[in-house]
């Protein structure tokens, strides 16, 4: 069986995040921020809520890592907004994944996926969801990154992995080699995370169905792609830091999500039709075979 180059044979961990496209008219954090926000030393969102789960959500199987990212924000969005934790299954964040790559598991580009989300949404717990926005983060600036993990603004990361990081995962160990053996990013592969908190050590990240720790030099060396994504302005510090005036004149010159009446809910929602979701999953189980062993395409 070929192995697409740079691809693990891991039977629990699929890579799947396609190499980082660039857009220099991408919505900047930074543009966005009122002020400097006064950061504590130590955060995570999931913390401050116990209930909300880590499932694998089908990156044990399939390199739908984008997608599975994905549903670990919505899960955290929703919470947030609907004050519950929405029953997401594994089959719509796969159904997500091929109707995006054309059937084939091949991976999938960040940004890309990142417009789909907020021009048609995808279905989530049988309705369908989309973001107001995105933003891009400056990676190199630390305390950016650290704002818009504490801003609870979605924050998803892409990491060219080294092979080093898959055996400090199957070791229980924070990802902290930069150096040495396995350390060349990409050894491994392409990855898509949702980032939930930081620490001193760095960012922590949910990935695999658990919770990943990372340190800071090893997420300046191996990110090469960071976004914050804004659903709605909903708490109070989100209202504090930013410029939501801003980010609605920044929204009026861009393509307004389409809307469109969804067969799961009834109502009016942005987002391609049920009919042509399962059109497209129908098209992809006939045409895709993946093997234990398989990986999407990495970065």
């Amino acid at each position: 069986m070929t192995i697409a180059q740079g691809k693990s044979r891991n039977a629990y961990f699929r890579l799947g995040k396609a190499p980082a496209k660039r857009d220099a008219r991408n919505l900047q954090l930074r543009a966005l921020l009122k002020k400097a926000v006064r950061l504590p030393l130590e955060y995570d969102f999931d913390l401050k809520h116990p209930a909300v789960p880590t499932p694998m959500f089908g990156n044990d199987q399939w390199g739908c890592c984008v997608i599975s990212g994905r549903a670990h924000q919505t899960l955290r969005f929703e919470l947030v907004e609907q004050k519950k934790v929405l029953p997401i299954t594994t089959k719509e964040v796969v159904d997500e994944y091929l109707a995006q790559s054309g059937g084939e598991d091949s991976g999938l580009i960040m940004l890309d996926s990142l417009r789909l989300w907020r021009k048609q949404g995808w279905l989530a717990a049988k309705k369908r969801y989309n973001i107001r926005a995105f933003s891009e983060v400056n990676r190199s600036r630390l305390p950016e990154v650290k704002t818009a993990i504490f801003l609870n603004l979605g924050v998803g990361i892409g990491l060219r992995l080294p092979k080093s990081a898959e055996r400090e995962l199957m070791a229980g160990k924070p990802w902290t080699t930069t150096t040495g053996s396995g350390a060349t990013p990409n050894s491994w592969g392409g990855h898509y995370v949702y980032v939930s908190g930081y620490t001193r050590l760095g960012p922590t990240c949910v990935t695999w169905g658990a919770k990943q720790q990372m340190s800071w030099a090893f997420f300046t060396k191996y990110c090469d792609e960071a976004y914050a994504l804004l659903d709605d302005l909903n708490t109070a510090k989100k209202r504090a830091a930013i410029d939501g005036k801003k980010l609605d004149a920044f929204l009026a010159t861009v393509s307004k999500p389409k809307l469109i009446r969804s067969s799961a809910t009834g109502k009016n929602s942005a987002g391609r039709s049920e009919a042509t979701r399962k059109a497209g999953a129908r098209k992809s189980a006939s045409k895709t075979s993946v093997s234990r062993f398989r990986v999407g395409r990495g970065g």
